[in-house]
C-alpha cells in the first residue's frame, strides 16, 4: 500500500466519502505534503554542504540568527513553527551562509523533537566546520500543544545545546545568548 492509499483508508476510517468532490484528490494532496514535509530523509550533510567550507583566519564568533524552520512532532504528526539562532566559533574554516540554514531544514524536515533538533543541528555544524564551539537555540510553538491537549495558543518551547567552548565557557555563551536575544 503506498502513502496516498493509506491516507484514503485513514480519511475512510474517519467516517468520510473519499469519492466526494472536496476529497477526491485529497490522499494524492496529502502524501505530497507529507512527502515534502519530510523531505530531510533525502538529504545528506555532504551534499547540502556542497564543498561550501572556506580557509578562513576568523575565530570570532559567527552568528545565523531567526531561521525560521517548520517541522513536524514525532508523536503526533502536527507541526511545530519557530525559529532557530545557530552560531559557531571557527578554526580555520567557516560554512558558506546559506549552508546553515540548509542544515536547520535538512534536520527540520524530519520527524522530530525540538529538543533533539537542537542536538542534530549542532553535532552537523561541529563535525563540519571542526568548530571551537557550536551553538543552537531553537524558539518554536508547538501544534500539539495549541490544537489538542492542553490547548495554549500562546506557549512556546526554548531549547538549547551547547557543544565546545559555548558549553564550556560562560562567558562565550552569554555572548552569544545576547546576541540572539
Amino acid at each position: 500500500m503506498n502513502l496516498e492509499d493509506h491516507y484514503s483508508a485513514i480519511l475512510t476510517a474517519l467516517g468520510e466519502d473519499v469519492t466526494r468532490e472536496g476529497l477526491a484528490r485529497t490522499p494524492h494532496r496529502a502524501a505530497k505534503a507529507m512527502q515534502y514535509l519530510t523531505k530531510g530523509y533525502q538529504d545528506d550533510l555532504e551534499t547540502i554542504i556542497n564543498g561550501a567550507l572556506f580557509t578562513s583566519s576568523n575565530r570570532e564568533m559567527v552568528v545565523v540568527k531567526d531561521i525560521e524552520l517548520y517541522s513536524l512532532c514525532e508523536h503526533h504528526l502536527l507541526p511545530f513553527i519557530g525559529k532557530a539562532h545557530v552560531a559557531y566559533l571557527p578554526d580555520g574554516k567557516v560554512l558558506g551562509l546559506s549552508k546553515v540554514a540548509r542544515i536547520v531544514d535538512m534536520y527540520a524536515r524530519r520527524l522530530q523533537i525540538q529538543e533533539n533538533l537542537c542536538r542534530e543541528i549542532a553535532e552537523a555544524v561541529q563535525s563540519v566546520t571542526g568548530a571551537l564551539g557550536v551553538a543552537v537555540v531553537i524558539e518554536a510553538k508547538h501544534m500539539c500543544m495549541m490544537m489538542r491537549g492542553v490547548e495554549k495558543q500562546n506557549s512556546s518551547m526554548v531549547s538549547s545545546m551547547m557543544l565546545g567552548a559555548f558549553h564550556d565557557n560562560p562567558a562565550t555563551r552569554s555572548e552569544f545568548l545576547s546576541l540572539v536575544r
